[in-house]
């Protein structure tokens, strides 16, 4: 407690300042001006404790005076009303000095009253106590003596004693008043030096655009003005940091968490309590949660631990303006930060779009993202999920684990497959905290940190693209949102490609039959002949097609025409190509087949058309093969050859199998004729 608290306001110091200094040029001795300070009436109300101190001061001086042993002593203030806080050791005479306290005060004299205590006549004083220039009474001493004494001068020796008092009285209000000049002063220093410092620990932040290096100035200068305390910084997940002191925000935290507390009321917090601290069980500590806020919200706290004995150095309302500027000084580190990367998100959206436009193949677009977003978002994995129907489930189209990939995952089952089924984009910042999810990719990996986004084409969940890394809380919000961002231009792009697919398709097919058009067979051709070493052609013409038309009409020689097509797609190989010669007239390549192979591909259809078509319908077929030890062949004479063998199989009566003579001479007969 200081000297002004304990004795209340004896002189308003701050005001008195200007006229003691101006007032000290007008003496020779410097504390004159000092002995000039006085007690003043409004100060009297507050004078009880610097009474009662210079009492008891006085009274340790009175102890050498050996006839004044007998004498009792008591002091009243300025109302002439006993100080409640002074202990006298006989309270017989209180109410005889309170009694003539009121005469001295209205006569400004000494005042005596007579008293028989014990069978033995004393004398009862009260003496005034007077200040130095209004002579006004502040403080008035009680004295009980015997009367022999007061008789041979007892009286005037008491008022001497008062007049001691006195001058005790004002030394110690001097003193007072001096220490509250000095306290002023040294508050002065205080506040000067502490906003000296204030101002460097902002220039330096404010000197740094850079996120990291204002962490790293808020640290340095808590530490170093508190070199004895233990000091955490607590990030949200926004932001990663390598300095040892920053670490990440926990998940839960504790009811009485001094930084739950700070963090969420975004003031400083402080529990007292004892606490462990490097095995030091019998220290008692106290925990202070700062928060790091901006105008924006809040982004972390400082949590700092101290011993008791060390917090009366702790200035906290100083502590929280250096917090309350730090986090100022990162809000703007952030933004600069946040702005330098939507440029940077803008360049690599532009750079990937326009690596995604420069093929219109969907595997060369999978793989061109895959190889972007690992580069763009630094991650250890990437894997991209995609709907294949005809093997109906997700297929790993692009990863960088060998073992997944062309993989097709089961429905319902892994991270992945979720996200596709919910449309919802996942975050985790720890899989080893998560057990109820379960990943292929990330156990193989032994991936902690993982985020996955669902791949929206047209409107329609299509895949999921899955971001993985080895570390904890790697993947910020930031990648969480600019992943989502990047599965937008990669789900256009693979629109663009499945439309283009099926542009072409429709190009390459015919309409009614949908077999290939003749255009794209004789393109599949000549790229095989330039690979393969052998390949045959088998021409296919339903026998007495018009006749049909003519005797059951155009719609059901449609019909008739669906069924034989839809026989002779399902009677090849999946690597064959079935086209649409012309009219009723179809075209089967079979790669990498001889003339042999393709009878019986050529029977079987034969055979199946006369059982399962409705009217019942028969076809004829001509067969034409090429090999490398051929001249070369073209196209064009491939089919010549082909047809001239139909055209035989026509004039042979229908309903069989003839090979191009050139080659063969092998004619197969409608084993019916």
């Amino acid at each position: 407690m200081s000297e002004q608290e304990a004795y209340g306001p004896v002189r308003d110091n701050r005001m008195l300042l200007q006229d003691i200094v101006q007032a000290s040029g007008d003496f020779e001795d410097p504390a004159a001006w000092l002995r000039e300070m006085d007690i003043v009436s409004h100060d009297f109300p507050y004078a009880a404790n610097l009474i009662a101190d210079s009492y008891y001061e006085w009274r340790e001086g009175q102890s050498a005076l050996v006839f004044a042993d007998s004498w009792h002593w008591g002091v009243l203030n300025y109302k002439g009303q006993w100080i409640n806080n002074i202990q006298f050791s006989q309270d017989y005479w209180r109410p005889q000095w309170e009694a003539a306290a009121g005469i001295s005060l209205a006569t400004g004299r000494t005042h005596t009253l007579q008293d028989n205590k014990d069978g033995q006549d004393m004398r009862i004083l009260t003496i005034p106590v007077f200040s130095r220039k209004d002579g006004e009474i502040f403080a008035l001493l009680g004295c009980a003596m015997p009367a022999g004494q007061y008789e041979q001068g007892g009286a005037q020796t008491a008022e001497a004693m008062a007049l001691h008092y006195r001058t005790c009285f004002y030394r110690r209000f001097e003193h007072v008043f001096v220490s509250d000049l000095a306290g002023v002063h040294q508050h002065a220093e205080r506040e000067s030096s502490r906003r000296s410092l204030l101002f460097q620990i902002v220039q330096r932040m404010h000197d740094n655009i850079d996120v990291d290096a204002v962490l790293t100035e808020v640290i340095g200068s808590i530490s170093a003005m508190y070199p004895g305390a233990r000091l955490e910084l607590f990030m949200s997940q926004d932001h990663r940091s390598t300095h040892p002191q920053v670490k990440p925000l926990p998940m839960v935290w504790t009811s009485n968490d001094v930084c739950a507390k700070a963090f969420k009321d975004g003031k400083v917090a402080i529990h007292p309590g004892d606490r462990g601290f490097d095995r030091l069980e019998d220290h008692q500590f106290v925990e202070i949660g700062l928060p790091l806020s901006g105008k924006q919200g809040v982004y972390g706290v400082f949590h700092m631990i101290v011993d008791n004995p060390s917090l009366q150095g702790i200035d906290l309302h100083f502590l929280s303006m250096v917090a309350d500027t730090a986090g100022t000084a990162f809000e703007n580190a952030k933004l600069y930060e946040r702005s330098n990367q939507l440029i940077r998100e803008l360049r690599m959206s532009n750079e990937l779009t326009q690596r995604l436009n420069q093929s219109l193949r969907l595997a060369d677009i999978f793989q061109f993202a895959f190889e972007e977003l690992l580069e763009m978002f630094g991650a250890d994995y990437c894997c991209i999920l995609h709907l294949n129907e005809e093997k109906g489930g997700l297929e790993v189209v692009a990863c960088n684990y060998q073992p997944l990939r062309n993989m097709i995952l089961e429905p319902g089952k892994g991270l992945g497959s979720m996200v596709y089924a919910t449309g919802e984009s996942l975050i985790l910042s720890d899989y080893k905290e998560n057990p109820g999810m379960t990943s292929q990719l990330m156990e193989a990996t032994a991936s902690q940190s993982l985020i996955v986004t669902p791949l929206n084409v047209g409107g329609e969940i299509r895949g999921a693209i899955m971001l993985a890394h080895r570390d904890a809380h790697y993947f910020s919000y930031d990648n969480f949102r600019l992943l989502q961002a990047m599965a937008g231009h990669i789900g256009l792009a693979v629109g663009n490609a499945r439309l283009h697919a099926e542009v072409r398709r429709l190009a390459n097919r015919d309409s009614l039959t949908g077999l290939y058009a003749r255009h794209y067979l004789d393109e599949e051709i000549k790229d095989r002949q330039s690979t393969d070493f052998c390949g045959t052609l088998i021409v296919v013409d339903i026998d007495q097609f018009k006749t049909v038309n003519d005797t059951y009409g155009h719609q059901k020689g449609d019909k008739i025409l669906k069924q034989v097509s839809e026989i002779v797609k399902s009677s090849i190989r999946q690597g064959d190509i079935a086209a649409r010669w012309g009219g009723e007239e179809l075209a089967v390549y079979l790669p990498q087949l001889g003339v042999q192979q393709a009878v019986y591909v050529a029977e079987r259809i034969r055979k199946r058309v006369m059982v399962e078509t409705e009217p019942t319908v028969t076809v004829s077929c001509g067969i034409a093969e090429w090999s490398w030890t051929d001249d070369r062949v073209s196209v064009e004479s491939l089919f010549y050859r082909a047809d001239m063998a139909l055209y035989e199989a026509k004039n042979n009566g229908r309903n069989q199998v003839v090979i191009d003579t050139k080659k063969n001479e092998t004619i197969i007969k409608n084993p019916w004729t």
